[in-house]
């Protein structure tokens, strides 16, 4: 099974994926204008404002779901690969792939925005809607959906759930050891695994609203607490951080590990991590209740920010300034070798060793609470992204069961995760965010040659906020862009109203 995952993400993951991510985030910084920059005020103001409504959640908990997906194991773990796979420079491909891919994240969560629909009581809206209405190719939103489903209701869940387990194991110790039908497992990881089931039945069964009343708590709180306990780190050891910033910026272009392994791990754990261009951020986008599509665009491509730039940035800091790290070379062999050779790097250990090193007893506790939190809201994410292709499914065939199937299948998959080794769970996680990535930049590239809808929301909003309007409003129509059949039906509402208005007016 190793093996044959192994031969899918050479395949899925070839150079050919990385320079579309990288490509795809300079082609819309370029015809936004860099929008990640020249917005990044309106970003702020955004995100601390907006409500929301019966159908929709507001732009900050629309911000919490988001982030719940694009923040959880790979900023702890999934740096840890990059930087024992592929060198210290792999941060700074990191960096790139976030600054570039706040671009693409505003684009596609602008689309999702804009097709979005209400499904009962609620909106709904991702890259499967998208596909069909403004591609027009209702098959390919269907490949998409499936595939979706199969890589967060299946793949990705484990991946989240083993970095607690094993998180958990180190913290607190394995215990007993226990035969089980698939292997030897340690009690730790089976009550963990158990534990953090019976949390996920009880709020994936309350729906979008539960889910995001969770995480509009937590991850704020979570990602604000790991940020401290990493600037504690960095400044106790301040004087090294120039050097460790060279270090970086060194090794990205002539790396220990080759500039491809460079680029290849930063690239892979950076889309893995925020997600720009995955896909997946645009379901959360689609709920949000705004007065214009281009706002939560906006919003959306900030949470790239605060992903990468710093909770990535403050686990690789910690884990280069303590020197927690080792990097593979090929074969068995290490190109650096701080820990011991037996200290995985696909896994939690690197960072809960650095924080140990500078904070004896606090490193190994804080790190399984913390991924606990993270992974946890993760895996909120990614049912209810495969939640929402399911209800895109089920507008053409009525399939009786099968979002409850995709609970049942979804809560085995993270106790499955929880309890086995990390390789192949990050391997089948790779597999699901590879696949995801090539159709949904394929996708909102070709939408982008055809119609520009994004590019032309984000122009209409600019227009708008220049002219000091009290209230946005958008018309889809007037832009010339079809089939974006929620904002149009609410624009005629709104000028049939305001045609009332004032007529009783005069």
């Amino acid at each position: 099974m190793q093996s044959f995952v192994d031969f899918m993400n050479g395949i899925i993951w070839s150079p050919a994926l990385i320079y579309l991510c990288l490509g795809a985030g300079l082609f819309y910084s370029i015809m936004t204008r860099f929008v990640q920059v020249r917005m990044f005020g309106e970003m702020w103001k955004l995100l601390l404002s907006g409500k929301s409504s019966e159908h929709g959640i507001s732009s900050f908990q629309a911000l919490a779901v988001s982030l719940s997906g694009r923040v959880g194991t790979g900023n702890i773990a999934g740096v840890a690969a990059a930087i024992g796979f592929g060198g210290p420079g792999a941060v700074f491909w990191m960096w790139v792939v976030a600054f570039l891919g706040a671009a693409t994240a505003y684009t596609e969560s602008t689309l999702a925005q804009i097709y979005k629909e209400k499904q009962d009581g609620q909106y709904r809206g991702g890259p499967a809607f998208y596909f069909e209405k403004a591609m027009g190719q209702k098959w390919f939103g269907w490949i998409f959906a499936i595939a979706t489903i199969m890589a967060c209701g299946l793949f990705l869940p484990g991946v989240q759930s083993n970095s607690i387990g094993n998180a958990a194991e180190a913290a607190f110790g394995s215990g007993s050891m226990i035969e089980t039908a698939i292997g030897t497992i340690s009690f730790a990881k089976i009550m963990t695994g158990t534990v953090v089931v019976l949390i996920l039945g009880f709020i994936i069964f309350g729906g979008v609203k539960r889910i995001a009343n969770f995480t509009q708590v937590v991850v704020p709180f979570m990602a604000l607490a790991y940020i401290i306990i990493a600037s504690v780190i960095v400044l106790l050891n301040i004087d090294m951080l120039p050097e460790i910033v060279g270090m970086i910026l060194g090794d990205a272009f002539t790396p220990m590990a080759g500039l491809g392994a460079a680029i290849g791990w930063g690239v892979k754990r950076g889309v893995y991590s925020n997600e720009a261009g995955q896909g997946t951020g645009p379901h959360a986008a689609a709920a949000a209740e705004v007065e214009h599509p281009a706002q939560q665009g906006l919003v959306q491509a900030f949470s790239v920010y605060i992903d990468t730039l710093f909770v990535c940035s403050a686990t690789a800091f910690m884990i280069l300034i303590t020197g927690a790290y080792n990097v593979h070379g090929a074969g068995e062999a290490f190109l650096v070798q701080n820990l011991a050779g037996d200290v995985a790097a696909n896994g939690p250990l690197f960072t809960q060793m650095a924080i140990e090193s500078v904070l004896p007893g606090v490193g190994n506790p804080f790190i399984a609470f913390a991924l606990f939190f993270f992974s946890f809201t993760t895996i909120l994410a990614y049912y209810y992204i495969a939640e929402t292709n399911i209800a895109y499914i089920q507008r053409s065939f009525k399939i009786p069961g099968l979002t409850g199937a995709l609970k049942v299948g979804l809560m085995a998959a993270t106790f499955y995760g929880a309890v086995k080794t990390a390789n192949l769970a990050w391997g089948l996680g790779d597999v699901g965010v590879g696949l995801m990535a090539w159709l949904n930049i394929v996708g909102i590239l070709i939408i982008f040659f055809t119609a520009k809808p994004a590019l032309l929301a984000l122009k209409d909003y600019e227009a708008q906020r220049k002219a000091g309007v009290a209230r946005y409003t958008f018309d889809p129509e007037k832009l010339g862009i079809k089939n974006a059949d929620f904002w149009a039906k609410q624009a005629k509402e709104e000028a049939e109203a305001q045609a009332e208005t004032e007529k009783k007016a005069a």
